[in-house]
Parts: structure tokens; C-alpha cells; sequence
């Protein structure tokens, strides 16, 4: 196993687009420490220790900002806006005007563009002892198509029960559409450990979103009980992502799909589980689904450690609103009006079974 520590901060001295980039440490008592970046206003690290008691990194990421900067993935750990996922079309209305985005994901706008949030260098405060940070852009109107120029801030806390929590707000003064999330991608073996395919998972939505072969969901949810989506009980990943007859595998390479969150938000919407290393990861959000993306077309990005990030090496939980809801209307509402505030709650809760 890799003998993990944190990314120097000296590597992450850059300047894009006119503004500094830096690395950022928050450490609880513990030991668990978290290290973030401006670009992106991303996770880079999180060191927890296993059930051996060594530090093990469990997220993928890269160990200085021109590692990011070359990544053919570009979305590690990263704050993900305007709008998270899929837009089909790149199009959308909104009142009487059409709105229309870069296509950057076959015929869809994903992820908010090509210059989205995870290119931007954010604004940022440390505050509470150094155990939370805060991040701030403002997006201009039109940027990446849409409309009104929205006020963004996004703070990651680092609590004392090894738990990070994200917190999302946002204002515009345009009507709009919001959606954030984080995409930070986990192996709880450790980053550059391998694939992430005996991992234990724990859904317990009744309810999944089946997509098309563009991956734009088909418009209503369909139950997971005898489908290669119902992960109620503890199910590992492999034991049904090379499921050949199942036709929603196959569109999407491996599960990149929403699970409906009915939970409570002191209730895991998701869990993950490694018996190797005996770290235990819990997701609770306020967002109405979380969707599980598998690393279904990570290659060959070199890792922090040095190892290549191959397919399915990492897992996500991307706690947000459905895909393509601006152009779903019976999808729960993604619209921001000028005076109201989009506030969404994430927290990554770390555990140890020995």
C-alpha cells in the first residue's frame, strides 16, 4: 500500500487566468486531514486512517495544479455548475426565451460547459480555526449560455466526526437554473489502488432514473427491485456492473444513473464500504438524488501516487438534482428566481469497520 500524505501546497502555486491558485489544509483532532484547492474549489485529498491504522488517501486527485491542468478527466473532487450532469440538446427554456449551451458530451451540455465552474479560479476564506473554508464566484450573465449572473459560494467544514460538509448557496438576479454538486471520486482502498469493483454499496432509494442511449433520463423512475440497480441490501459493484443483457449498463459504459433520495437528511442516502482497508463512507444530502458514477471512462491519468487512474479506479456519489430537469418539468424544480437562494447540504461521513 502506498505510503500516502498530502500534496505539497508549493505545487500548487499557479496563476490562471490572472489569478493565484494554492492548496489548503483542514485537520481535525483525529487525524484526518482534507486538503482542497481555489481551482475548482475542489477536494484533492483526504487522509483517513484504516482499520491497520495508516493514513490512506481515499480520493483521486492529482499532486500539483498542472497535474489538473493536463487531466484528461478534468472533473476530480471539483465543485460542478451551473448546472450538474446532463442538459439534453444543450437547450432549454425558460419564459418565452430558448436557451442554448455548448455541447460538450455528444449531443448534451454536461457539467455546465467547457469553462464551467471546475476551470475557474474561486475567491476564498479560512475561518474557524482552519476548519472550514470558504469559496466564492460570481458567474456573469451568459457565461456558458446561461442566463443571469449568479453569486455562488461553497464552504467545506472538517468535523471532529471525520466528516465533511459541503455547503452550497447561490443567488441570481435573472431567472435561471441551478444545480450544483461535488465530484470528488473515492476508492476507499486508496487512490491508485486499483478498481473499485468489490466495494460494498448501499442505496436504499426504491427508485433509479433509466436513461437512454444518450444518457438523458427517460422521464419517469422505475424501481430498482430485480434489476441490476437495487443496492438496498449491501451489494458489491461487481456483481452486476458486467451484467451484458442489462441494457442501461450498457448505455452508459457501467452505472452513471440517479438514485431517488427519499431519506430523512440525518439518514445515509448512500453508503460505501472497503473490507480491505475497513473505511466505511456515508452521504447525506438534502438534493433529491444521488447518482452513482462508476469511473466508467477514467484512463491513464497518472494519480498523486503514481499509479494510473484505469476504468471503474474511483466511484462517485453526486448528491444533486435529476439530469435534464430544466427540460423535464415533472423532475423536482431546479429555478432560481431573483430573491430567492438555492442552499444545499452534502456531508461525506467517514467510518471504520474492524
Amino acid at each position: 500500500m502506498a505510503n500516502y500524505k498530502l500534496p505539497e501546497p508549493k505545487d500548487f502555486l499557479g496563476n490562471i487566468h490572472g489569478k493565484n491558485t494554492h492548496l489548503f489544509v483542514l485537520t481535525n483532532e483525529f487525524g484526518m486531514q482534507i486538503a482542497l484547492t481555489d481551482y475548482g474549489a475542489r477536494l484533492v485529498s483526504a487522509l483517513i486512517p484504516d482499520k491497520h491504522g495508516n493514513l490512506v488517501d481515499v480520493i483521486l486527485g492529482f499532486g500539483s495544479i498542472k497535474g489538473y491542468l493536463s487531466a484528461k478527466e478534468q472533473y476530480h473532487g471539483a465543485t460542478i455548475g451551473r448546472y450538474a450532469n446532463r442538459i439534453a440538446n444543450g437547450k432549454f427554456v425558460l419564459g418565452d426565451t430558448t436557451y442554448e449551451l455548448d455541447l460538450n458530451n455528444g449531443p448534451n451540455s454536461l457539467h455546465g460547459g467547457v469553462e464551467a465552474f471546475h476551470t475557474k479560479v474561486w475567491d476564498r476564506q479560512i475561518s474557524n480555526f482552519k476548519k472550514r473554508i470558504d469559496f466564492y464566484y460570481v458567474s456573469p450573465d451568459g457565461e456558458e449560455g446561461f442566463p443571469g449572473k449568479l453569486k455562488t459560494h461553497v464552504s467545506y467544514e472538517l468535523t471532529d466526526n471525520n466528516e465533511i460538509v459541503i455547503r452550497f448557496r447561490a443567488t441570481t438576479d435573472k431567472t435561471t437554473v441551478v444545480n450544483l454538486t461535488n465530484h470528488a471520486y473515492f476508492n476507499l482502498n486508496g487512490e491508485g489502488t486499483g478498481d473499485v469493483l468489490h466495494h460494498l454499496l448501499h442505496i436504499p432509494s426504491e427508485e433509479y432514473l433509466p436513461i437512454n442511449k444518450n444518457q438523458i433520463p427517460l422521464g419517469k423512475p422505475h424501481r430498482v427491485q430485480d434489476t441490476a440497480f437495487d443496492f438496498t441490501s449491501p451489494r458489491k459493484i461487481a456483481d452486476s456492473i458486467s451484467n451484458q443483457k442489462e441494457e442501461q449498463l450498457q448505455f452508459a459504459n457501467g452505472y452513471d444513473h440517479g438514485f431517488v433520495n427519499t431519506q430523512p437528511f440525518s439518514v445515509p442516502a448512500a453508503s460505501a464500504y472497503s473490507e480491505q482497508s475497513g473505511i466505511t463512507l456515508d452521504v447525506l444530502t438534502t438534493e433529491p438524488s444521488v447518482h452513482l458514477y462508476t469511473g466508467n471512462f477514467l484512463a491513464d491519468d497518472l494519480g498523486k501516487s503514481g499509479q494510473k487512474y484505469l476504468r471503474h479506479g474511483g466511484f462517485c456519489f453526486e448528491a444533486q438534482h435529476y439530469p435534464d430537469s430544466p427540460n423535464q418539468q415533472q423532475f423536482p424544480n431546479v429555478i432560481l428566481q431573483p430573491g430567492e437562494v438555492f442552499a444545499s447540504t452534502v456531508i461525506y461521513r467517514f467510518g471504520l469497520k474492524k
